[in-house]
């Protein structure tokens, strides 16, 4: 690319700005019609068979084509002190029986007691029992009609005080977790905007000019929800899209704006007209906000190669938010401050307003920096030796799905689930073998599941309630076996093990034509597990080696492209020290209200390093170009460094803060895989826009000096992507000089 072709950004500044109705009224239009389509045309999500991978997702699709799976319910009947055979107990069950056989929608009920009862739904202690029953129609559906089975389970508690009875499953656990969810993320949105907002006015000392990265950043999560719902009937998307996006989508939209209109505050406040304020910020912050978004982009992309549906859809949601954040931070932002001008300064509070519109460097950060390019060594070492330490907790990072563990502990259903798994291990979650036959009921193959049965019931490390179905066409049979353990703990993966590598091949495996597979809460988490870490190396690969072309093609420095890639991965791998000693090794449990499971999220760690990479280039790339910017400008490196953090750090720091404060309220929700999430994001911003950008880079840099600008001869044919003001149009350099 010649020095003189136009900046993208800089040319659509332009255009916005001398047909402003045009891009306020077509960004509404986008919104709209976007919004509209998408809740016309519904989100189609990705159903449970085709959530798993490896042997249990291919077994879950096996289920998923020869059962009409309808949702399964357990009551738990428990006394401390009676035991099933007392009549206390007695009469609680058969009364639970009664009472069920004749409510609404309720049909399949098992006693576990009487000549047809199943002994193995009664726990080895005899203190518990399990009544199951089956909640009539489609199971996705389920939730909206266990309304009557809930009362009639109410009622019978009511009626035997002296006896526990509660009740959990499908259908009800569903409807009281996603009411749950529900609550906790129409908290966090009702938090974050207000606490973002609150933010904002501090940043410009002004509420319209504070106002306009939010309205631009919700408008953008709105018309991305509709396009996701559009590109959803090409690959369905996971139920949990909505909230990555707008957690994303908050982040950089309200960063982008943040950037753009700073820079153009600034024009203003070094003497430059309104249009010549707006053309300066396009080609610059402008120019940033395009290349952060392309990077943002290219890293979520990483999860494309997850080899999981559910990373699949998040790399679609995210990259869709924040394409749309690009395109209004470069067409309707311009476009509102051409038509607004100066009185995008409206509401102003008057402390803020005049020091922020004076554009004055930050006090604190020209003192630190000063300390760090005068001892760049001293704090390149300390800056550098705290990451690693805090980095050091991840080698001995542990990933599983949390279970039971991790969804909020207050909720009653989340306390008949524990009492289940501890009177029955396994029991709420077991493991099916999906056992695929010409006639499973054929002497063989029966008598082969017959012994299945007998050696799990056998085994120490499973137990009861075993229970078998066969398919309608008698060419798939799965028997439930509840595993030891609280389903993803080291005991379970051991009875997982024990069965897939020792009862199944033993039993059923040894039968000719037979086909069998592993299914359940444990096997799924195992399966996933496994997948994850195999494809995390590819997934990583690919993003530092994208980010690494982008930044080389951007800076046209191999040196820049190399330590960006490095500051980046100690910052990353702070967060996930820290998550590990805060969520593996339970530090600071009781400040954030939650109970170890000695593990990290399975998913969290790919998802963490795609989001964070991005994020972190944000800051890096409108750092980077503010210190190119002074450097084409004439400046020495030290000073350019100097100039450029300090002119930037009031930004980021005010981006950083939204950003921390927003990922923040996801730590205080009860599921403890999000609470994870906002720690672990929380955390990797706070550091690297502290730590790593306001310390590590820039000592650094001034270590590293005029080397900082090295290319070699071989990779001079790079194309060269310049501002308009180092092109020779519009110069900034007012402001860079006072």
């Amino acid at each position: 690319m010649s020095p003189q072709t136009p900046n993208i950004a800089a040319r659509a500044g332009r255009w916005s700005a001398r047909h402003r109705k045009t891009a306020i009224f077509g960004w509404i239009a986008f919104v709209l019609v976007a919004f509209t389509v998408g809740g016309a045309v519904g989100t189609k999500t990705i159903d449970d068979a085709h959530h798993g991978t490896g042997e249990s997702g291919r077994a879950d699709v096996r289920l998923a084509e020869h059962f009409k799976q309808p949702a399964a319910e357990q009551v738990l009947v428990q006394s401390r002190t009676d035991t099933v055979s007392d009549p206390v107990v007695q009469r609680a069950i058969a009364d639970v029986a009664q009472r069920l056989e004749h409510t609404p929608d309720v049909r399949d009920v098992r006693s576990p007691v009487g000549s047809r009862g199943d002994p193995s739904a009664i726990s080895r202690d005899r203190h518990s029992a399990l009544v199951t029953f089956a909640v009539a129609g489609p199971k996705d559906t389920a939730p909206d009609r266990i309304g009557p089975a809930r009362r009639t389970i109410a009622a019978a508690a009511a009626a035997h005080p002296g006896v526990h009875i509660a009740q959990f499953g499908d259908a009800s656990a569903a409807k009281a977790f996603d009411k749950a969810f529900e609550d906790d993320f129409a908290k966090a949105r009702t938090l974050s905007l207000p606490i973002t907002l609150i933010i904002l006015i501090v940043a410009f000392g002004a509420l319209v000019a504070a106002g306009i990265p939010v309205v631009l950043a919700i408008s953008g999560v709105m018309s991305t929800l509709g396009l996701v719902a559009v590109a959803s009937h090409v690959a369905a998307v996971d139920q949990s899209v909505a909230e990555v996006v707008l957690l994303v989508g908050m982040a950089v939209g309200v960063d982008y704006s943040l950037f753009y209109m700073r820079r153009e505050r600034e024009e203003r406040s070094a003497g430059r007209d309104e249009d010549a304020a707006l053309q300066a910020a396009a080609a610059t912050s402008g120019r940033s906000v395009l290349i952060s978004g392309l990077t943002v982009m290219v890293s979520m992309a990483g999860m494309y190669f997850a080899g999981d549906p559910t990373f699949t859809s998040f790399a679609t949601g995210t990259i869709l938010v924040v394409a749309v954040a690009v395109l209004a931070s470069l067409t309707v932002l311009p476009a509102l401050l051409s038509l607004l001008g100066d009185r995008v300064m409206k509401g102003r509070v008057p402390f803020l307003a005049k020091r922020r519109e004076a554009g004055r460097e930050s006090r604190i950060w020209a003192a630190v920096l000063g300390v760090v390019t005068r001892r760049p060594w001293t704090s390149t070492i300390v800056a550098g030796g705290l990451l690693v330490a805090l980095a050091i907790p991840f080698i001995g990072m542990h990933t599983a799905s949390p279970g039971a563990q991790g969804l909020p502990q207050n909720l009653p259903e989340t306390k008949t689930l524990n009492r289940i798994q501890a009177a029955f291990p396994g029991g709420a979650a077991p493991a099916q073998v999906v056992v695929s036959a010409r006639d499973v009921t054929a002497p063989g193959v029966a008598g082969a599941i017959g012994r299945l049965r007998h050696d799990a019931l056998a085994s120490p490390r499973m137990g009861g309630p075993v229970e078998q179905r066969v398919s309608p066409d008698h060419t798939v049979a799965v028997v439930s076996i509840p595993l030891a353990g609280k389903g993803t703990d080291n005991a379970s993966d051991a009875a997982l093990r024990s069965l897939r590598e020792d009862l199944v091949p033993r039993t059923v495996g040894q039968v000719d034509g037979v086909r069998t597979e592993v299914t359940g809460r444990t096997a799924a988490s195992k399966d996933f597990d496994d997948a994850t870490r195999a494809h995390l190396p590819i997934v990583v690969g690919f993003v530092l080696l994208m980010a690494f072309t982008l930044l080389l093609m951007t800076f046209r420095s191999l040196t820049i492209a190399l330590t960006a890639i490095v500051l980046n991965l100690l910052s990353v791998g702070a967060s996930y020290g820290v998550l590990v000693l805060v969520f593996q090794h339970g530090v600071g449990e009781s400040l954030l209200d939650f109970h170890s499971t000695g593990a990290i999220t399975s998913w969290l760690p790919m998802f963490l390093f795609v989001i964070l990479f991005g994020l972190s280039m944000d800051y890096h790339v409108f750092i980077l170009s503010r210190i190119r910017e002074g450097h084409e400008q004439g400046l020495s490196t030290r000073e350019a460094v100097a100039q450029g953090i300090n002119r930037t750090a009031g930004v980021v720091t005010s981006a950083a803060i939204v950003m921390v404060a927003v990922f923040g309220i996801f730590a205080s929700l009860g599921s403890l895989e999000f609470k994870q999430m906002g720690v672990g994001l929380a955390t990797a911003i706070l550091l690297d826009a502290t730590l790593v950008r306001g310390v590590l880079l820039p000592s650094v840099m001034t270590l590293l000096g005029e080397r900082n600008w090295y290319l070699p001869r071989a990779l001079h044919w790079l194309p060269e992507v310049r501002t308009e003001a180092s092109a020779g149009a519009p110069a900034t350099a007012g402001a860079g000089a006072r």
